[in-house]
């Protein structure tokens, strides 16, 4: 089986896509901070069915980390996700150094006002000015066709197809369902930090998104109400800690305080000290 190309240079990824491009190929980006799990690769499986050439970027950026965040101790094991990749039959992975992407006398950074500030950007200021710059310098990099994203990270997708809008960027950004383990638990890279307790804790998460769904299915459409049947089963979890619970239109991220339309209903909790988000997005007509 073939390895995929490794490319660490602007330059050469520059020159690698030039040359799939010539070919005629179609160009699929999945970007990634590495420690990939079956949910990165249900995005290059989805890349790889739809796209012709597929890259794979593994940096861990640290642009999208605040001061007291994991950065440092965030999981970089390099090998094992050049043998995922490999199986995958990716063609090349992009693993630049951070001095690369953001030389000395960088100054440049891209912010996407109002769908920022909120949810995750409330309890983060400035994790998705990182985000969408890091995001929009792969894109100028690599110059993909189309992009892949996963929905556990909403907030982030919503932006992102923002900022390609506003942007004129050639890219399609391709959203793709959130990979869970048998229990519910959404894949995450930083579940290896949580031991055995805090992993049984973890699935309040799901149970109380799956709640809340199964009532706005029944009928209810306040969401100061589902609120607190959120806010109810967080609390009544041992070790654990709310950040947010949100439920919000999907296209601005503002509360609705009657859903309907397009909604969001979106959790970030800390499970001892790793904080663990997850959402449902969700087509709410008119109460029957």
């Amino acid at each position: 089986m073939k390895n995929p190309q490794v490319v660490e240079t602007i330059e050469a990824m520059h020159e690698v896509v030039e040359h799939a491009r010539r070919k005629g190929l179609v160009v699929g980006l999945v970007p990634t901070m590495g420690a990939l799990h079956a949910g990165h690769l249900s995005l290059v499986r989805t890349a790889r069915a739809q796209t012709d050439f597929v890259v794979v970027s593994i940096f861990v950026n640290p642009a999208q980390f605040g001061p007291h965040e994991d950065f440092h101790r965030y999981p970089r094991p390099f090998e094992r996700d050049i043998a995922l990749c490999t199986a995958e039959k990716v063609d090349v992975v992009f693993h630049p150094d951070a001095g690369v992407l953001y030389p000395p006398d960088y100054r440049t950074y891209v912010e996407v006002h109002e769908l920022q500030e909120v949810l995750c950007g409330a309890s983060r200021p400035g994790h998705f000015r990182g985000v969408a710059t890091i995001v929009l310098k792969l894109f100028n990099i690599v110059q993909p066709d189309i992009a892949y994203f996963g929905q556990k990270d909403a907030q982030q997708t919503r932006l992102l197809q923002q900022m390609v809008r506003d942007l004129n960027v050639p890219v399609r950004i391709e959203v793709c369902p959130i990979v869970r383990e048998m229990d519910g638990l959404a894949l995450s890279s930083r579940n290896v930090y949580l031991d055995p307790e805090q992993r049984q804790h973890a699935t309040v998460l799901y149970r109380s998104l799956e709640e809340v769904r199964t009532r706005i299915e029944a009928g209810e459409r306040s969401g100061a109400r589902l609120l607190e049947v959120l806010h109810g089963l967080i609390a009544a979890t041992p070790g654990t800690r709310l950040d947010y619970a949100a439920i919000v239109d999907y296209q601005t991220l503002r509360p609705r305080e009657v859903l309907e339309g397009k909604v969001l209903i979106a959790l970030a909790v800390y499970v001892g000290n790793t904080r663990l988000i997850d959402n449902v997005l969700l087509d709410v007509g008119p109460r029957g």
